[in-house]
């Protein structure tokens, strides 16, 4: 009996581990100590063009954008969530915001990746409220995002246990995993 028993705990720490590693979602290893003296965030990746036909939202939508946003803070993380109801994870923040202010008929990307094939590369110096920030949390580029709320900051949904929260691109964490910002309004 106590094999038995040893045997399932065993099976029951496996289950855990592998629930836990599914539930990351947004979520990634502890940050690197950035070296003595450095402050500020890394310069992003090299622009790329978007890969699909920019979705060109219309740009007097961009405060209602950041509203609805900040509307979400406090709101529970879920791995793949996209509801207030139901939490969120990163992107399905962005596309549940984006779904509020263009109306449901309009088929919005999903994943990290999709939203940046569909958005266009901006300069950081250009950067306006309601564009998307983009971030390498995994070793994959665009594999976290959030939204663009003025002076240095950002709305987004960061990992499991967590809730919708405002950042600032200069956070330590944040700011070492900077892979640009990227716009969905058009010009």
């Amino acid at each position: 009996m106590p094999q038995t028993q040893a045997l399932l705990v065993d099976r029951r720490a496996a289950l855990a581990l592998a629930a836990a590693a599914l539930l990351a979602g947004c979520a990634s290893p502890p940050a690197p100590r950035a070296p003595a003296g450095t402050v500020g965030r890394r310069e992003p990746a090299s622009p790329m063009p978007p890969s699909r036909a920019p979705l060109d939202i219309d740009p007097g939508e961009r405060e209602a954008a950041v509203a609805q946003a900040m509307l979400l803070v406090n709101t529970p993380y879920t791995y793949g969530g996209n509801t207030p109801r139901g939490g969120f994870d990163c992107s399905g923040l962005i596309q549940y915001v984006f779904a509020q202010i263009t109306g449901t008929e309009r088929r919005l990307p999903r994943s990290t990746a999709q939203w940046a094939a569909v958005s266009v590369p901006v300069n950081d110096a250009q950067m306006e409220r309601g564009d998307l920030v983009f971030f390498n949390t995994s070793g994959a580029a665009f594999s976290h995002m959030g939204l663009y709320v003025g002076n240095d900051q950002f709305v987004h949904a960061p990992s499991t246990g967590g809730t919708v929260r405002k950042v600032s691109l200069d956070n330590r964490y944040f700011a070492m995993r900077y892979m640009g910002a990227r716009r969905v309004f058009a010009a």
